[in-house]
């Protein structure tokens, strides 16, 4: 077998490194396990939110579930871009991602300190998927990481506004 042959033998169908993206699809996979369940949670706080800023988070959980909701997609058809197969099913999302299911969703206050929290460990994971995406010059996840960082630090200053 020639050095090229054995060379391409270890790259998947994008170019890059079989072994470095699978490390890769790991991490999107609890990425993934992660978006799901602050989604859920967000779902929950939108449907059950109560008080004196009923309209307004009612408006802003239902803008952010829906950014979510494309996230998910999109994390999941990176993973099977690298060449491997997203998981689906909750339970197993919810043994491997660090943001808990919500249990009392009805405070506005509390659930936005929950997203404040939710975004903090999000942020951690994709900066470390930027940077494993960058070692191996995989630019597709490296763009979307470097993208929902951006958007989701001005997401941070923004509810952080809120509770002042």
């Amino acid at each position: 077998m020639s050095t090229v042959t054995k060379e391409a033998d270890q790259l998947n169908r994008i170019g890059l490194d079989i072994e470095k993206s699978e490390e890769l699809a790991k991490h999107l996979t609890e990425l993934l396990a992660n978006y799901s369940v602050f989604y859920q949670n967000v779902r929950g706080y939108h449907w059950n939110i109560e008080g004196d800023k009923f309209f307004e988070l009612h408006v802003k959980f239902e803008e952010l579930y829906n950014d979510l909701f494309e996230k998910i997609d999109e994390v999941a058809e990176r993973i099977l871009t690298l060449g491997f197969a997203p998981d689906h099913q909750f339970t197993e999302y919810l043994k491997i991602a660090e943001i808990p299911e919500s249990v009392e969703v009805n405070d506005g206050e509390k659930a936005v300190m929950e997203i404040l929290s939710a975004f903090k460990k999000l942020l951690q994971k994709q900066r470390t998927i930027l940077n494993l995406s960058d070692l191996m010059d995989d630019e597709g996840t490296n763009a979307m990481m470097s993208d929902y960082i951006r958007e989701q630090e001005k997401k941070v200053w923004m509810y952080s506004s809120f509770l002042k």
